[in-house]
This record gives C-alpha cells, sequence and structure tokens, in this order.
C-alpha cells in the first residue's frame, strides 16, 4: 500500500470533500470524527456515503472515511449509514487495546462491509503503549500517529520541537516495522507553515515512518516528495549497491563508497531506498 500522503476533510463540507481528487494525495479522508461537530453527525455521515460513493465512482483516488471512535455514541450509526461501498477502508481512531478492535471488525461483518480493514489510529498513551499488539491485529492494515490527541491524554503541552512526543513516534515506528505494516506520521496543524511540515516529514521518514497525515491540500505536495526518493538518491543507491556486490564476489566484506565506509546495513538501507523508488 502506497501512503505517502492521506489528505483529511470534513464530512460537513461537500464543496471539499468534491475537490479530493484534484489535490494529488495517495489517499483521502472522509472525516466524521473531528471534522463534523456534534450537532451534524447525521449530516456528516450522509455526506460520506453519498459523496464518498461519487469519489469512489470517479476512481482516482483511494478512499477512506474516518467514522467516530468505538467508545462514542455515534460509531454504530457511522458504520451502520456511513460507509458507501468501494472505499479502501475504514480509519477508527483512538484505539487502544485489540478488544476494540475485535469489536469494530465485528460491526463491520454485521453490516456487510466485512472486506474492509482498519487503518487504527494510535493517539492516547494507551493506544502508543499498546501500538505493537494493535498494529499487529488481524483487521489492521495501516496505523497514524495523532499527536494532538495524545499530548492531551498526556496532559502535556505541545512544542515546535516535538520533543514531547518524539519517543510515541519511535515506538510506534518500530512497532510498525516489526510487522511490516505501513504507518503515517501526525498532522502539521501549522498548515501554512511548509517549512515545518517539511521538517517534520523528514524526521518521520527517518524513523520509518511511510507517509504522513495532511489537513491542507498545499500539504500534499510536500508529503509526497518527503516520503519518496529523489532520482540523486535512488542512482546513489544503486551504483552503492552495485560497487558492494562487485567487492563481495572478490570477498570484500566492508567497503569505500564516496568517502563512506560501507557494510550490510547500509547496502540493506540502499535496497530500501530502491524499492521505494520502485
Amino acid at each position: 500500500m502506497k501512503l505517502r500522503s492521506l489528505l483529511f476533510a470534513p464530512a460537513v463540507r461537500p464543496d471539499l470533500l468534491r475537490k479530493l481528487p484534484n489535490t494529488g494525495a495517495d489517499a483521502v479522508a472522509i472525516d466524521c470524527e473531528d471534522g463534523s461537530p456534534p450537532n451534524a453527525k447525521e449530516e456528516a455521515r450522509q455526506n460520506a456515503l453519498e459523496i464518498g460513493a461519487e469519489l469512489v465512482t470517479d476512481g482516482r483516488v483511494a478512499v477512506y472515511v474516518r467514522v467516530n471512535d468505538f467508545e462514542t455514541p455515534w460509531f454504530a450509526d457511522d458504520v451502520d449509514h456511513g460507509l458507501p461501498r468501494g472505499i479502501a477502508g475504514v480509519i477508527v481512531p483512538k484505539i487502544e487495546n485489540p478488544r476494540q478492535l475485535d469489536n469494530v471488525g465485528y460491526a463491520l461483518d454485521n453490516t456487510g462491509h466485512g472486506e474492509l480493514h482498519i487503518i487504527a489510529g494510535l493517539e492516547t498513551a494507551l493506544g502508543v503503549l499498546h501500538s505493537r499488539e494493535l498494529l499487529h491485529h488481524s483487521r489492521v492494515d495501516a496505523g497514524y500517529f495523532g499527536a494532538e490527541d495524545f499530548v492531551a491524554d498526556m496532559g502535556g503541552k505541545r512544542s515546535p520541537s516535538n520533543l514531547e512526543v518524539q519517543y510515541a513516534r519511535s515506538r510506534i515506528a518500530l512497532a510498525a516495522r516489526a510487522d511490516n505494516v505501513p504507518v503515517l506520521d501526525m498532522v502539521t496543524v501549522a498548515f501554512n507553515d511548509d517549512r515545518r511540515f517539511s521538517r517534520e516529514a523528514a524526521e518521520a521518514r527517518a524513523m520509518g515512518f511511510t507517509g504522513k497525515l495532511c489537513i491542507h491540500p498545499s500539504q500534499v505536495a510536500l508529503a509526497n516528495a518527503a516520503f519518496s526518493p529523489t532520482p540523486e538518491e535512488v542512482d546513489r543507491a544503486k551504483a552503492l549497491i552495485d560497487a558492494y556486490a562487485a567487492a563481495k564476489d572478490e570477498g570484500i566484506g566492508v567497503i569505500v563508497f564516496e568517502g563512506d565506509m560501507i557494510d550490510a546495513a547500509l547496502v540493506a538501507q540502499a535496497r530500501r531506498v530502491v524499492e521505494l523508488a520502485e
């Protein structure tokens, strides 16, 4: 699954929803949760059902619906009445334990959506602590980290340095890699701060995240670029792989390449760059 960019739009904004296929995002999310106020949940799920079906028919972008979390009174109606046929999956926020995922799976099965897998939102203290078993769940095929909800749950304070979420991001990225599950990094709420978004995306890619959540169309191109190797990176990786292979044939296990000492671990990193490009 390619998920460099997942762009959210409020389910109560039909005008924005219909523009989603034009944004260049790898996938889009019709947001019935945070993007839809409590007094508009019915309108949100109706838009998700109807406009979501239009986007699926259009076929230019993978479509997800973010429902309200399992513990809210809106979850059941979202699953019953807000999921159009043909969507790529359902995004479930604030997952904290495998039992919730089991129950979400049962709800999807019982409403005829058994084919849908889940993008699990890890955005509370318990969600981060249990990230390995949550991302390992059979119904989950991707996850994301929600920094704002996590810090609120911790009683902490957000900062531009992101030091307060460094451990949580690292733990989730590690858990995702252990099960080879794609995982997306947090939103950048300062949507007009391209420099911060690109810095956070670069951090996330270095940690092992495969993409980033976007809340504005202007962030999509930045995310796609950050999580795609540049032609220069690909060329260097291929040259490094070839040089190491030639040396290995001569019984040499460590080489010097462009001033760097290269061993098998760095070759594995280079192979990963080529895989991402392909």
